[in-house]
């Protein structure tokens, strides 16, 4: 193979098409990438702190919290130190997306700890998912 062969092979490879980003696909990346680069404050009590801190750059809570005062201890956080808020259907899920489980030797999660509220203080590399959730927090308004 000379050197011209090379570099024809090469140009043929076409990159591999991302999937199509949903909000859910959108969450779960930009937490791996935050948790990669150690950004996240996982509960109440993390959460709050960086919240206070104006450290906070996205906030995310669990729908299924059956704790009224956390709930509104969180929503009247971000509303003061205008952190956006985004909710989340289940803790369950939010702790697996955060690392709260144990991942056995078939890859799936086992031991999922819930959690209610994650916060975002660092998301790490820039990304598509990040952008999308920018838009869809803008949309949002």
């Amino acid at each position: 193979m000379s050197g011209e062969e090379a570099v024809a092979a090469v140009a043929t490879v076409t990159p591999i098409d991302a999937p199509e980003m949903d909000l859910t696909t959108a969450i779960q990346v930009v937490l791996r990438k935050s948790l990669a680069h150690g950004g996240l404050a996982r509960g109440l009590h993390e959460g709050a702190k960086a919240i206070e801190k104006h450290g906070a750059q996205l906030c995310l809570l669990a729908e299924d919290c059956d704790q009224p005062d956390y709930v509104k201890l969180v929503k009247a956080l971000c509303s003061d130190h205008n952190t956006d808020l985004l909710p989340v259907p289940s803790a369950k899920t939010l702790g697996e997306w955060v690392g709260l489980c144990k991942i056995d030797s078939e890859g799936k999660a086992r031991k999922v700890v819930g959690c209610s509220c994650v916060v975002v203080k660092d998301f790490g590399e820039d990304s598509s998912a990040r952008a999308f959730l920018q838009v869809h927090m803008k949309s949002q308004g």
